[in-house]
């Protein structure tokens, strides 16, 4: 990719993450199936300012949500399967519990695959492929206005402001749904930021990596936040009078429940480089508040 990535050039990168492995995807594979998610994200944020006209970008950008929303279910049934196998193998929770709720996430994740290839047919992705890599093409015909590169850093600039926004409305106490928002707007953040650097050409610094991490210890804890959750669904199925399974699962939310104020804590320790990226962001002026902020 040249100093200064052109439109096509960021949006061809994207997609190729996108298309790359859908074949595997169509097989099954749970790598596949989050990369491609993860790819699907990135393209939404790409999508506002390629300059494309407004319809064309809102359909793209609904159809792209949905492809998000649909792998998600999935995704997040996988990433369960996967903590309470790792959770059993450390040895530190009840294994007895564990195999009751990894029984039945097991069974709702192989339903939930079953409606995917019925919602999300492989032949939709190869289309909404098909439709980004024309406008890749028309792209590359078009030269951009002189406010592309603005419209790139007010993006980061605003993404920066929604993250600050949603530390405060958080604050230092363990709330989940405002944890929740502060994960993913960190999320778009970053991905702004991405963007922003490629465009300008410069590589992504220790603030890119900093927030690679608080978006990672955040993932961790939304996942053992979910895990709960299902947990305390699956509970009311065991039968009352085996109340020697119905403690031990209550005794496995009570340790699901301290890692998650644990790793809030570990968050709450890294709150301040977060909050020291956006406001770089913010306050900068000439030459690209992103490229400032994340120069290496």
């Amino acid at each position: 990719m040249s100093a200064r990535a052109r439109r096509s050039d960021l949006l061809q990168k994207r997609l190729e993450q996108f298309t790359k492995l859908l074949h595997e995807l169509g097989e099954g594979d749970v790598r596949a199936l989050h990369r491609t998610r993860v790819a699907s994200r990135r393209l939404r944020e790409i999508l506002p300012v390629l300059q494309l006209k407004a319809d064309v970008s809102s359909r793209l950008s609904r159809r792209l949500k949905r492809v998000t929303e649909e792998l998600g279910r999935v995704r997040e049934l996988d990433v369960l399967l996967g903590l309470v196998a790792e959770l059993r193998d450390s040895g530190r929770y009840d294994a007895q519990a564990l195999r009751r709720v990894s029984i039945a996430l097991a069974a709702e994740e192989s339903e939930a695959r079953a409606k995917l290839e019925e919602r999300l047919p492989i032949d939709e992705l190869h289309r909404i492929g098909r439709k980004l890599e024309k406008l890749g093409d028309d792209l590359r015909g078009r030269k951009p206005s002189k406010g592309w590169r603005w419209a790139v850093d007010a993006r980061v600039t605003r993404r920066a402001d929604t993250l600050v926004h949603a530390l405060d409305a958080a604050g230092p106490i363990y709330l989940q749904e405002r944890l929740h928002d502060v994960r993913i707007a960190l999320k778009k953040f970053r991905y702004a930021l991405e963007i922003s650097g490629e465009a300008s050409g410069v590589r992504l610094g220790s603030d890119a990596k900093a927030l690679k991490k608080a978006q990672d210890i955040l993932g961790r804890l939304h996942d053992v936040q979910v895990l709960i959750d299902r947990v305390r669904q699956i509970q009311p199925a065991v039968a009352l009078p085996d109340l020697t399974t119905w403690r031990k699962m209550d005794g496995l939310v009570n340790a699901l429940e301290n890692d998650c104020r644990r790793l809030h804590a570990k968050f709450l320790q890294r709150q301040g480089q977060v909050r020291a990226t956006c406001e770089r962001v913010t306050r900068a002026d000439g030459g690209g508040p992103a490229k400032r902020a994340v120069a290496s």
